[in-house]
């Protein structure tokens, strides 16, 4: 019953190293040992790493249900520390697979309520964090916390995984609320606890280095360190291209949009539009609305940046429709205003989150406020 633990493990090794199809084989060798030595006592460990590799392989969306079923073995078998493992992974992982925000926020009061009740305490910390990010999104009324500021503070000043969990959802949320500050201070204080952290794969790996890979290039066109910062971008950039050799379904919109990032720093406008727009496309085929969002916000600056008006407003309108259906009001209330104080008179139509979708994608922008 050991076995396919030592080779779900060893293709997570494989797999956090570079070799993605390796370590992907070694994994679904795992999970087929499973079923052949007729055992269950492993599967929710199994299952639980062995389900975060397959998203760098098969489509993001699709493995979110093998933690399901990675929990339900779990808790057939016993092992609550898996089954809440698997529950604050499918959390963790519904935010890269830009799983609606509403049903973001009823599936982890279930798994908050479930840590909290078995007392596993810096899981509920990694939870709150999650909830910290659907609340700012979404725009809802922030409830109690279920642990104390104190019993936080404690956690996260002894528990590296705990602290860089909190760090890179406070820069992510500073970078898509355009809070420049935030996004670059919370990307270097959790660069200082990384190192120390998971050294098995996870789908969190590829949120945060996306997310580095854009402040990265946001801080180089602002920083007078920006050589450096067009490097920590660069190197995001090249791990998206790899990864999108292994998963074009999941990773290719994200390669775009760092590519678009880092020719916009460069000055070279023809190519940050044309990966602009290849960001969109490919975040639409894939699924991914609240990337497809961000695609036509980032790129919307950029247009804004270079003049052109009327594109920009455009995509701002593109933005604004996309982060509505994703669930995310606060942010859709947020750019609105600044499309209203920059845009004179804003299309019939566009407004706060009670009349967002009823967004035209097809307005003719307006000039921009001298």
């Amino acid at each position: 019953p050991v076995s396919p633990i030592g080779f779900v493990h060893l293709g997570s090794y494989v797999a956090k190293l570079g070799g993605i199809s390796e370590g992907y084989r070694y994994v679904i060798l795992a999970r087929s040992l499973i079923d052949r030595v007729g055992s269950r006592e492993s599967a929710g460990e199994v299952i639980s790493i062995g389900t975060q590799v397959r998203a760098y392989v098969e489509p993001l969306q699709a493995t979110l249900e093998y933690h399901d079923e990675g929990y339900a073995a779990s808790m057939a078998s016993g092992d609550i520390i898996q089954a809440a493992l698997n529950t604050v992974l499918i959390c963790s992982s519904s935010l890269s697979a830009g799983v609606n925000l509403q049903t973001m926020w009823e599936k982890s009061v279930e798994v908050t309520n479930f840590l909290f009740e078995r007392k596993m305490f810096i899981f509920v910390v990694q939870m709150q964090c999650f909830q910290g990010c659907v609340f700012k999104l979404s725009g809802k009324e922030e409830r109690t916390k279920y642990v104390s500021a104190e019993v936080v503070h404690g956690i996260l000043a002894t528990n590296n995984n705990a602290m860089a969990t909190y760090y890179v959802h406070k820069a992510y949320i500073g970078f898509i609320f355009r809070s420049y500050d935030d996004s670059k201070q919370y990307i270097e204080k959790h660069l200082e606890v990384v190192e120390n952290t998971w050294a098995n794969l996870l789908v969190a790996h590829s949120f945060l280095a996306f997310y580095f890979g854009l402040i990265s290039f946001w801080v180089a066109r602002n920083s007078r360190d920006e050589p450096q910062w067009l490097e920590n971008g660069n190197r995001s950039k090249l791990a998206f291209k790899k990864w999108a050799e292994s998963s074009k379904w999941t990773f290719e919109n994200k390669w775009y949009m760092l590519e678009a990032e880092e020719s916009y720093c460069n000055n070279d406008f023809d190519s940050a539009k044309l990966f602009y727009e290849k960001a969109i496309s490919s975040s639409q085929d894939h699924k991914f609305v609240h990337e497809e969002a961000l695609a036509c916000d980032l790129a919307a600056f950029f247009y804004m940046e270079i003049g052109e008006t009327e594109k920009a407003l455009h995509h701002f309108l593109l933005a604004h429709k996309k982060y509505y259906e994703w669930g995310a009001f606060a942010k859709c209330d947020s750019l609105f205003k600044f499309v209203e104080s920059n845009f004179s008179p804003l299309p019939q139509g566009v407004g706060h989150t009670n009349n967002a979708s009823e967004l035209s994608e097809e307005q003719d922008a307006l000039p921009v406020r001298g």
